[in-house]
């Protein structure tokens, strides 16, 4: 067995303390992105250290930018303005950043000299049309596989239009690439989506101080304006937090304080989903960090019932379902997920994941096109294998936990990217996990 495996054996104890989750990787990412077009030094806190977030960290180095560590967690952006980025020498990889791709692809879109986008072969797989036709729209110019797939060639331009994009698919990614591409276009660039996503990008770009109009839904900027450094705090990571918030709950006698979580109301269906379902957990005094709402949650176990998931709740818990999946398989009764086609084409086919790796463990789960159907009782001990999908082996750590015997997962080194020292800080808490 490698040390990229990990061993998840029931906890001989309840779960307990105050844990602080790394940052937000999508705030993480986007701070770098905007400090770095920024006109003076943003220094940016609670940086997540994944390697998602230092791959945008260094193709900002590779674009001509300097970025200074003065600690762990913490970045000191010297900002070139926003056309004072340089063309790069060679190919930039996103490694497995899906988020750091897609932004790039709109940011650099506007840029007057040619760029390519590669990654890991996960990256390689994940389709990028989505976010190039829109751009294509705009007047942007790419080279890209047959299926629009990465590596991604992107052709200069002196300039883009602005437009009235419809995205056809709801993607918080897909609109950031736009706006971002919007900076450097004449004219207004609009955005109305089918469904509200995430409004990160909106309220960074705010914050920078660059004129933006946004609802839920709704976004609109225009070029010609200036992004003026300022520093930014990350806030903890919620679906980090998603497994803690899941592993309170089923563990009997847990009590967790989760400390400065990011809650963005565009983010949160997970707490939704899961207050439907009996769990306890609550929202101490609210502050905002960066133009984002942020609170400590304390949860404490509870009785969890199966519902069935609205689909109007699936958008704003994207990257939770895989803990969803642990969740529903633990409660009492049948829980139904539907409208989740998205799963499909992250990290991992998510559904299928999860799936095949929950029916390993005893559960009775049944695989839909765009969702499952679970129906709650107890997991047995057994081997699961997480794709290298860093949600979905976090996911099988939780099962691990109250199974029966002993969880074997395997391929677990991505998880890095969106949590760094998962393990340490789990078995802090509690949680009886090692590195087999």
């Amino acid at each position: 067995m490698a040390e990229l495996d990990w061993l998840s054996s029931p906890t001989r104890t309840s779960l307990h303390g105050r844990v602080r989750v790394p940052g937000d990787k999508s705030i993480s990412h986007r701070a770098i992105m905007l400090a770095a077009l920024a006109e003076g030094h943003s220094r940016v806190s609670g940086f997540l250290e994944g390697k998602d977030t230092q791959a945008t960290a260094t193709i900002f180095e590779q674009l001509g930018v300097r970025i200074e560590t003065p600690a762990w967690g913490e970045r000191l952006v010297h900002g070139v303005g926003l056309h004072g980025l340089r063309a790069p020498d060679r190919s930039l990889d996103c490694g497995n950043a899906g988020t750091a791709m897609r932004l790039l692809t709109g940011l650099l879109a506007g840029q007057t000299f040619d760029s390519t986008l590669t990654g890991d072969g996960s990256l390689l797989q994940r389709p990028m049309h989505r976010v190039l036709e829109p751009l294509r729209q705009m007047g942007a110019g790419f080279d890209a596989q047959d299926g629009d797939l990465p590596p991604l060639h992107i052709h200069r331009r002196s300039h883009l239009n602005g437009c009235y994009v419809t995205p056809e698919i709801a993607s918080a990614q897909v609109k950031s690439a736009i706006l971002l591409a919007g900076l450097y276009a004449q004219g207004s660039t609009e955005v109305c989506e089918m469904h509200p996503t995430r409004d990160y990008t909106e309220r960074m770009l705010a914050a920078f101080g660059w004129p933006v109009e946004f609802s839920p839904g709704h976004a609109q900027l225009s070029g010609g304006h200036v992004l003026r450094a300022t520093d930014i705090v990350v806030p903890a990571d919620f679906s980090s937090a998603a497994f803690l918030l899941i592993a309170g709950s089923v563990i009997p006698g847990s009590e967790l304080h989760l400390l400065d979580v990011g809650l963005n109301p565009r983010r949160t269906g997970l707490l939704q989903a899961l207050r439907a379902m009996g769990a306890d957990i609550r929202e101490g005094p609210t502050r905002e960090q960066g133009g984002e709402r942020v609170a400590d949650l304390q949860v404490r176990h509870a009785p969890l019932q199966g519902v069935d998931i609205p689909e109007a709740w699936v958008t704003d818990m994207i990257d939770e379902f895989p803990a969803l999946f642990v969740a529903a398989a633990l409660a009492q009764g049948r829980t139904r997920i539907q409208g989740a086609r998205e799963l499909r084409v992250k990290e991992s086919d998510r559904i299928a994941v999860m799936a095949t790796g929950l029916r390993k463990l005893g559960v009775d789960i049944e695989e839909r096109p765009d969702g499952a159907c679970i129906e709650g009782g107890l997991i047995h001990g057994g081997e699961v294998d997480s794709h290298a999908d860093h949600r979905c082996a976090m996911a099988f750590a939780v099962a691990g936990q109250v199974a029966d015997d002993t969880v074997l997962i395997r391929d677990c080194s991505n998880v890095d990217t969106s949590f760094p020292r998962f393990v340490p800080l789990m078995r802090q808490a509690g949680f009886n996990l090692s590195h087999s």
